[in-house]
């Protein structure tokens, strides 16, 4: 048996759900036992910067933040069954990391 760590992570949640209902509805058709979904913490990156470049006017500010969801899901199977899963379409916005552990 080996065992896969996934790890995804995107800025769209809807996307990110999607690819992770594949990859259960996946290992349930294979027989593969599956932890998580585990939701990790949401990374948030924001931008603050003032609204007149030159400096004229008052101190205004404008605000941009952007939330990068992530969930961990651990499968558990042979490398045959593990293959599979990698045929799955992700979308462009979900980033995938696999690491294989023993």
């Amino acid at each position: 048996m080996t065992k896969a760590k996934i790890t995804l992570k995107s800025e769209k949640p809807a996307d990110l759900q999607i690819v992770v209902s594949q990859i259960k509805e996946l290992s349930a058709a294979l027989n593969m036992k599956v932890v998580g979904p585990v939701p990790m913490p949401r990374k948030r990156l924001s931008v603050n910067c003032r609204r007149t470049p030159c400096g004229d006017g008052s101190d205004t500010y404008e605000h941009w933040e952007k939330r990068i969801s992530k969930r961990l899901i651990q499968v558990d199977g042979d490398e045959k069954t593990i293959r599979q899963l990698l045929r799955i379409k992700i979308p462009d916005s979900v980033f995938v990391k696999i690491s294989l552990v023993g």
